[in-house]
């Protein structure tokens, strides 16, 4: 899956004490990851020593030709799994000639009012849930090649290769994510079969959005091994066969105390009232993916209503078993679409159960 490492001291003597620094950053679609290699003469580890780049922005939906060049601006650094040793993932916001934010870069409003709401300390947990594909990126993993295979009900969480398609690769990933110092919490085999889903978090703030969209880039680029295509479609197959989200779940600092349950309905009133403005920011596309999937069946809500429960999966807003029986803790927001971009899903909560807006 990787390389092999360059050893304890992290610099090969072949590489003359260079290293390679992937620069990645989100394209016009809103939904997936570009990137690019550059050497850098020493390591780096501090962010503020990385220099700003650019890319041709007419060849990602976010430039003309006529005045092409977007600049990336490095916001977080992980360790490269693949290239290992000093080598290092460069998660990129994108500016204008002008140096102020482009019109597709999000990370920057989030960043800001996570900022404003600092002193309540928001901490998100993001499940992650996607579909692979074979390589034509039409045909689902390990599925019969005329038909489908039987119904939803053995492959949740479940074992053996008649049940689940593509553990490898999972395996894989979640080590890749660890040697990153992704905040991977746990993977599981989800109903729908070569459906997966992993975690990630807590982390609090922006480093939600960061982690989030790194550890999508590594699971793309670990697939390529395998021939595999990920998708994160919210409903990559029609029919009986349930969708796929990011179900975020937050707490603030308040909510984590004793007393916390209380706090915990009071965020879930202000995001009632609120429905609309987050169905258009839980997906790329203002909704049109999610009404794909928020149907009401299939363990979800309708898009068109909000409500909430204890252990209720076919709600908008699931308060976990436990939760309510120690009065305190986190819930769990399932409308974000598994496509979603964490920076716009976390700006809009802390928007409406932090600061009011």
């Amino acid at each position: 899956v990787s390389t092999q490492s360059t050893g304890s001291s992290g610099i090969n003597a072949e590489y003359g004490g260079k290293c390679q620094a992937y620069y990645m950053w989100i394209d016009g679609s809103g939904q997936g990851l570009r990137g690019k290699t550059r050497t850098l003469d020493e390591p780096c580890t501090n962010m503020d020593d990385l220099p700003i780049w650019n890319f041709d922005g007419s060849s990602t939906s976010q430039a003309c030709g006529e005045n092409s060049d977007v600049y990336l601006k490095p916001v977080a650094i992980f360790k490269d799994p693949f290239r290992r040793g000093d080598n290092i993932l460069v998660m990129c916001e994108t500016l204008t000639h002008e140096l102020e934010p482009h019109p597709t870069n999000y990370r920057r409003e989030c960043n800001a009012n996570m900022d404003r709401c600092k002193d309540q300390h928001p901490w998100f947990g993001i499940e992650q849930e996607y579909t692979m594909f074979d390589f034509t990126g039409r045909h689902p993993y390990g599925w019969p090649q005329n038909g489908y295979p039987g119904p939803q009900g053995p492959y949740h969480c479940g074992v053996g290769a008649e049940n689940v398609k593509g553990r490898k690769v999972v395996e894989a990933h979640y080590r890749c994510c660890m040697y990153a110092g992704i905040k991977i919490a746990g993977s599981n085999a989800e109903t729908m079969p070569s459906q997966w889903e992993y975690q990630v978090g807590p982390c609090e703030g922006i480093s939600m959005g960061d982690h989030l969209w790194v550890s999508r880039w590594i699971l793309s680029r670990l697939a390529e091994e395998f021939n595999v295509v990920i998708s994160f479609d919210p409903k990559p197959i029609p029919g009986d066969w349930n969708g796929a989200g990011c179900h975020t779940n937050i707490s603030t600092q308040k909510m984590r105390e004793p007393g916390g349950l209380e706090e915990i309905y009071k965020a879930i009133k202000c995001l009632s009232t609120k429905h609309a403005e987050h169905i258009l920011s839980y997906d790329p596309m203002g909704g049109a993916d999610n009404k794909r999937r928020l149907t009401g069946r299939h363990e979800t809500a309708s898009i068109d209503n909000f409500n909430y429960g204890v252990a209720h999966r076919g709600a908008s807003i699931r308060i976990p078993r436990q939760v309510a029986a120690d009065e305190l803790g986190y819930f769990e927001d399932r409308r974000p679409s598994s496509n979603a971009d964490p920076y716009t899903v976390t700006n809009r909560i802390v928007k409406t159960i932090c600061l009011g807006e």
